[in-house]
């Protein structure tokens, strides 16, 4: 059991060094659940159900100042659904449903309450939290057409992002486990529209450099950077 928990610590912190080692965006879990629940650094293992059974949420926060905006419904299911599947892979445990965020709300000192209701609800025990947020900025760029020397002007948003994950223990009040992961990219876009075949394109940074296309303009901002959590793409679709 210690070895599955290491294993995904490492995963978690080696996509946390090669993504963007800053605190850009600050961390903003303590808004809604308080360190100072953290339970024992043994205490997951002391459990006796296997596989643990949890409800899980996604909450996408846009309450720091500077945040991006909220993320849309469609790319919120979306980065819920790999992160569903990919946590399950990592950790002993059985996400079982996607239950709405809509009203957890972030507090001073974060606000457990909200989280204990939830889990009455749902006849839970078990809750897993990831808080999704990110900044960007956007400024002006000039790009170039395929191998061609012909320059566009257009702009570049730079988007880092951060996912920060807990397991709650509902029945008693103690967080068993949390981490974190950064993702930074960007996507360049011209001004003048018609020059699909190049534009507009996303890249993942620093460590992986290949472009992705994103199928419209109309849907391309859903979020950027790798996903830190599930190591799967998430940004402008």
């Amino acid at each position: 059991m210690r070895r599955v928990l290491n294993q995904f610590g490492l995963m978690l912190g080696v996509v946390f060094l090669v993504s963007c080692v800053s605190d850009i965006p600050p961390s903003r879990i303590g808004d809604y659940v308080s360190a100072e629940r953290q339970a024992d650094g043994d205490a997951f293992t002391r459990i006796d159900q296997r596989p643990l059974q949890a409800g899980f949420v996604v909450v996408s926060d846009t309450a720091a100042p500077g945040a991006a905006p909220n993320l849309p419904d469609e790319a919120l299911l979306r980065l819920g659904e790999g992160l569903q599947r990919d946590l399950g892979r990592a950790i002993p445990v059985v996400l079982t449903e996607m239950i709405s965020a809509d009203r957890i709300k972030p507090q001073p000192h974060g606000d457990w309450s909200q989280f204990a209701e939830l889990g009455r609800q749902r006849g839970l025990e078990y809750l897993a939290v990831v808080v999704a947020s990110s900044t960007e900025q956007e400024y002006p760029m000039t790009f170039f057409l395929g191998l061609a020397t012909h320059a566009q002007p257009g702009f570049r948003r730079d988007n880092w992002s951060l996912l920060e994950f807990a397991l709650l223990d509902l029945k008693h009040n103690r967080i068993l486990m949390q981490a974190e992961g950064r993702g930074w990219a960007t996507l360049d876009r011209p001004s003048a529209p018609g020059i699909d075949q190049w534009y507009p394109a996303i890249y993942l940074r620093p460590q992986d450099e290949r472009r992705i296309w994103p199928p419209s303009y109309g849907v391309r901002r859903i979020r950027s950077g790798s996903c830190p959590l599930s190591k799967r793409p998430s940004g402008w679709y």
